[in-house]
């Protein structure tokens, strides 16, 4: 056994399944892939929804899973108790720090305003050059095209500078998730 840790990757993701069952599939075969490439799984603790797709999915390939969930949402987004690391926080900006910290890539799948706030918390940082881990946007079944497009606008109109796209990788699979991730953590 090596003493050597993985390296850990940060995924934000809906609580909910979402109406489109290829949203939970990915969450779960990404979960695997992760394990399988040996990257320690990050996410919000959840056993419902994308999340404990996500978890079940890394659990199945034998992978090791850091879940962070604040108190209020125990109930809520059903903590998973079967973690190797479970940490409970009491508010939901401690929860993304320590996702944050224990990550070193962050990967965002389908969700809703938390994934968004998410993701838009650590563009922000790394556009402000308080870190340059790899963010990836994982589009499955085109869910975040709208998305796409409206960063393309604000960056057209001048409220973001081009590089800001520049920040976001976007796959569309997670056999293209894990490459990517390979190729920046490399």
């Amino acid at each position: 056994m090596s003493d050597i840790a993985p390296i850990s990757v940060c995924v934000f993701c809906g609580s909910r399944p979402g109406r489109n069952p290829a949203f939970h599939a990915d969450a779960f075969t990404l979960g695997q892939s992760l394990a399988e490439a040996g990257y320690r799984l990050v996410y919000g603790a959840g056993d419902v929804g994308l999340m404990g797709a996500v978890a079940n999915g890394a659990q199945a390939a034998g992978g090791q899973t850091f879940g962070v969930i604040p108190t209020h949402l125990l109930k809520r987004e059903v903590g998973k108790r079967d973690l190797s690391s479970l940490v409970i926080t009491e508010n939901m900006h401690e929860r993304k720090k320590v996702m944050f910290m224990n990550a070193g890539a962050i990967v965002t799948l389908p969700g809703g305003p938390g994934s968004l706030d998410e993701l838009f918390e650590v563009l922000t940082w790394a556009q402000l050059g308080l870190h340059s881990k790899p963010i990836l946007l994982m589009n499955t079944h085109n869910y975040w095209d709208q998305l796409i497009d409206l960063i393309d606008h604000m960056v057209s109109e001048g409220f973001a500078d081009p590089g800001f796209r520049e920040l976001l990788t976007i796959t569309e699979t997670p056999a293209q998730t894990i490459a990517a991730l390979r190729e920046r953590l490399s």
